[in-house]
């Protein structure tokens, strides 16, 4: 089966608007001879003359006739799609978004993207979704990115992402500890000796025993007394709160969660993280999936400072 010429259909539109091979042919900028080829491709296509001579003028065949206003529409419809995306206005925007983040991410800039959100574009509905602990020895799950389940996620993703996703840096951020008020380390010099005496909460959400923590302790000959572990930084920063545990946690994922506790910056040297952005390639363009980003983003930026830089594009 042969593939029509969809060009033949905005053709057919002008000159079944205008009722002039000259007119149609000056208004799509083409030569009257160039037109008249074109009008007769349409006949032979269609199987009906569409424009005949009466006297001067040229009129339509009942079968022009009633077609004029389906034709009409449709190549308004192809113009409408082949048109350059305009300028999104939030306010008319009527989207759920889906986005998999960690508790700590929520609670500590959850409040103030929701109200953003709320301010720009009350017809948009943000789903928070909890992330799953993956394997350490797998990849980043890129597929719910992929099929669309998840529109954006957060996380620190080390060197273990999909090389198709897009990422880009929100914040770098430093390990600290943090105890209840009166706890033995809140008094005194905190040595890499007392801080791994003490009984520690360990946070870990890919199932490892160590961490980046432990091994700088290791070259001092030390090891944490780890009595417990966690999937998130929220829970263990609650057993802190209620218990002698030591939670060591990212500074700036954390800030809202640390209020009223005691926090130390850690005896240890340990590499920064950075916690990033990722979605799927196919949203890169979107408007209204860019317009989301730069929310997060820009929320971050005025709760921590300047956003990272892009770390792949």
């Amino acid at each position: 089966m042969t593939t029509p010429d969809f060009n033949l259909l905005i053709t057919l539109d002008v000159l079944l608007s205008e009722g002039s091979v000259a007119a149609a042919a000056r208004r799509l900028q083409l030569s009257p001879s160039a037109m008249s080829r074109a009008l007769a491709r349409l006949r032979e296509t269609m199987g009906d003359p569409l424009l005949v001579r009466a006297g001067r003028n040229l009129v339509p065949t009942p079968r022009a006739l009633e077609i004029r206003e389906q034709v009409s529409r449709l190549a308004r419809e192809m113009d409408s799609v082949l048109r350059p995306v305009g300028v999104l206005d939030p306010a008319l925007l009527v989207r759920s978004f889906s986005l998999r983040t960690s508790d700590g991410f929520v609670e500590n800039f959850g409040p103030a993207l929701l109200a953003r959100i709320g301010a720009e574009a009350p017809g948009v509905r943000l789903n928070f979704v909890a992330r799953m602990h993956r394997d350490r020895d797998k990849d980043w799950d890129s597929t719910p990115l992929r099929d669309g389940t998840i529109d954006l996620e957060t996380g620190v993703i080390g060197d273990a992402t999909a090389p198709e996703l897009r990422v880009q840096a929100l914040f770098r951020d430093r390990f600290i500890a943090a105890v209840r008020p009166g706890h033995a380390l809140s008094q005194g010099e905190i040595t890499p000796a007392r801080y791994a005496a003490e009984a520690h909460v360990l946070v870990s959400s890919r199932g490892r025993a160590r961490g980046a923590i432990d091994e700088a302790l290791q070259v001092l000959g030390l090891e944490r007394k780890v009595v417990t572990s966690v999937g998130g930084f929220a829970t263990a920063l609650a057993l802190a709160r209620a218990s002698d545990l030591v939670a060591s946690v990212p500074e700036r994922h954390t800030g809202n969660l640390r209020t009223g506790l005691f926090c130390f910056p850690l005896p240890v040297t340990t590499p920064q993280i950075t916690v990033s952005l990722i979605w799927h390639p196919r949203l890169d363009a979107d408007p209204a999936h860019r317009w989301l980003r730069s929310c997060v983003r820009e929320v971050c930026m005025a709760a921590l400072g300047p956003v990272g830089d892009p770390l792949r594009s």
